[in-house]
């Protein structure tokens, strides 16, 4: 009797082989695409509009996840601490990033997001007693060096020193959010943790967006970006990262973080015919190569 072996297991495997850089590439192409988006639309939004289109949108997309869960999200305890996390790693830092788009282009704040990774083990350091081991702070030294040399630049005449500060401070709140969804959030759905942080942030970003939106008629490429931001770089991003995560881990998952200045300045130059100067090119040499040593293990 001839015996077939199953091979099954061995495709599953070799299909995930090829499915998770794909994937994080294609990730890294869509977030870096929402510093084009915001470079698009702030102008003619204005950021707590176009903030606030971004976080409703999302919102909804990630919806079904929350609802899903919706038995876990009883507390009220816990809606506070959804409410406080979601203006420190959304409303806020979107904001940032919104006003950066107006004043520098969309290549600098991606450059600027890459900070992250950084900050985040700053704030561990810092406040919630985690080592940072000599490696981490070489990295970091180098990585702020990237942005001393970023904020120098000027484009077109002009210094964008204010946008790269922005964004610098749009990733230091990105690195307070992490490190209090790891302490405060654990055990928890992560997508329907995203969608109820997106929904709170909406409800509170909706009376500043109210007050200072446009009185002029805001053009379809502006609509057309800013539901881009929303529903793609927001809502259909965040469901690939949590399936990453939930296939390779979060530390491989994170390694996303490398393609995004990648993809956000070659979008920039493709799309909006940005250039490309020898100040971003430094400051991103720094900066992902800071991040680079920050993960690697110690011995």
């Amino acid at each position: 009797m001839n015996v077939i072996a199953d091979n099954r297991p061995l495709l599953r495997a070799n299909e995930r082989a090829w499915l998770t850089p794909v994937e994080l590439a294609v990730l890294g192409a869509i977030w870096g695409a929402s510093f084009l988006f915001m470079r698009v639309a702030a102008n003619d939004f204005g950021p707590m509009p176009l903030v606030e289109v971004r976080l409703g949108l999302g919102s909804l997309v990630l919806l079904p996840f929350l609802w899903r869960e919706r038995s876990r999200f009883t507390s009220g305890k816990l809606w506070g601490k959804l409410a406080l996390i979601g203006a420190i790693n959304s409303a806020v830092p979107f904001m940032l990033f919104a006003w950066a788009a107006q004043r520098a282009p969309a290549g600098v704040g991606a450059i600027s997001n890459a900070m992250t990774v950084l900050f985040t083990a700053l704030v561990g350091f810092l406040f919630f007693g985690e080592k940072i081991g000599a490696k981490r702070a070489v990295a970091l030294f180098t990585g702020f060096a990237g942005v001393v040399v970023l904020a120098s630049g000027k484009i077109a005449g002009a210094s964008i020193g204010w946008a790269v500060l922005a964004g610098s401070a749009a990733a230091f709140l990105y690195g307070i959010g992490i490190n209090l969804v790891r302490r405060h959030l654990t055990g928890l759905p992560p997508a329907a943790v995203a969608s109820a942080t997106l929904g709170t942030s909406t409800l509170l970003t909706l009376p500043f967006a109210v007050a200072s939106w446009p009185q002029h008629a805001i053009p379809l490429k502006s609509w057309i970006s800013a539901g881009m931001l929303g529903v793609l770089c927001t809502g259909i991003a965040f469901v690939m990262y949590y399936r990453l995560i939930a296939r390779i881990g979060a530390s491989r998952a994170s390694t996303v973080t490398y393609l995004i200045p990648v993809f956000g300045v070659a979008w920039a130059w493709l799309l909006l015919g940005e250039a490309l100067t020898w100040t971003m090119a430094i400051s991103a040499a720094l900066i992902l190569g800071s991040v680079a040593m920050s993960q690697q293990p110690s011995r």
